[in-house]
């Protein structure tokens, strides 16, 4: 069933007791298309013939009107996939994982998550999140906009580090306004992959689903901008390291993939980063030995280069300014100083 496949955002039920699993709103300069082809754009993982099912089951709507598969979606029209069960994210089960606590008081809690688990559960990933951890742990955690425990902003899966967590309804409404207002502070660690031209600088650029691969986000530029959301990262050299470079990223907004798709599009995809093409050889030389090099590195850190290092914000209930640090993990700093070494030794031997 597209039940199985689907990234559900919203949490809703209609009059026939049917829950929203997807919610999405046609552009205004929508060519028609068939609802089918609509929703294999924005609906990850699904098949068509499984969405094609979902309509003929009478579970794909626009405008509230159950319609088949060749149903031509039109600029505004309002497409809704609805089951008669909630969604599986929803059906939350308390799990006794540990979670490596930085800092808590009645408010809330600073987490910081390890590589390769998942901040809240998703298509293929019901167990093992870090909210099924945090139920088990706490009770009674408020549920942010897209009923989420506790949830004030999230990291992805294979990205370490600090994760604010909101205790009570007032901290829930304080942090989620500070995230909003882009006045918390969030400062990232990653290797990319190439020597950075410059000791520092701003990468603009609007940032949407990429129209051919919708695992991936993408910069929208131009005349095709408006199909993006404004995105803006500040980034420093920390170590330059031959082929490859240790750097800074401060945040000023909280896109999907941000600063993934950011530094990829300057031309320094983060190293290992298997999505969007950093577990390939991207500088460097032809030798077989800096290959070998490279693959003990992706066996170090098997996962992108990215850790969560500081965060900032400001204490819902006393006003304080709060700040938190984390250092690099071991993966990332053993990644780190292989190849610190390996570019010592190529310039002992020029």
């Amino acid at each position: 069933m597209l039940e199985e496949n689907l990234n559900i955002e919203d949490f809703d039920t209609t009059d026939d007791d049917l829950y929203e699993h997807y919610r999405f709103v046609a552009g205004a300069g929508q060519v028609p298309l068939r609802v089918d082809k609509f929703l294999m754009n924005f609906v990850e993982n699904a098949t068509r013939n499984k969405i094609q099912q979902a309509a003929k089951d009478g579970s794909v709507f626009v405008n509230d009107i159950a319609v088949k598969s060749n149903h031509k979606v039109k600029p505004n029209d309002v497409v809704r996939v609805l089951f008669s069960h909630p969604p599986y994210e929803n059906l939350l089960t308390p799990e006794d994982i540990p979670l490596d606590i930085v800092y808590e008081d009645d408010a809330l809690l600073v987490v910081n998550k390890p590589a390769g688990m998942v901040v809240h559960p998703g298509h293929g990933n019901y167990s093992g999140t870090l909210i099924n951890a945090l139920i088990y742990h706490f009770d009674n955690l408020p549920n942010n906009s897209s009923n989420r425990p506790g949830l004030v902003h999230r990291i992805d899966k294979d990205t370490s580090g600090l994760l604010v967590v909101a205790k009570t309804e007032e901290a829930m409404t304080h942090l989620s306004k500070q995230f909003f207002n882009k006045t918390s502070e969030r400062e990232y660690v990653a290797i990319v992959w190439g020597n950075i031209s410059e000791e520092e600088g701003t990468i603009e650029g609007n940032i949407g689903r990429h129209p051919k691969n919708r695992l991936q986000n993408t910069v929208f530029e131009g005349e095709e901008e408006e199909k993006g959301k404004p995105a803006i990262t500040h980034y420093k050299v920390i170590e330059r390291l031959g082929y490859a470079t240790l750097v800074s990223c401060t945040l000023e907004t909280g896109r999907t993939h941000q600063i993934r798709v950011h530094m990829k599009h300057i031309g320094h995809t983060l190293f290992n980063d298997e999505r969007y093409g950093g577990d390939k050889i991207l500088k460097g030389t032809t030798f077989t030995k800096y290959r070998q090099f490279v693959e003990n590195c992706f066996k170090i850190l098997p996962r992108q280069a990215l850790h969560a290092r500081t965060l900032g914000f400001e204490h819902p209930i006393t006003g304080k300014k709060m700040h938190f640090e984390t250092p690099i993990p071991d993966d990332i700093q053993h990644c780190v100083e292989r190849w610190r070494n390996y570019a010592k030794n190529q310039l002992a031997g020029d």
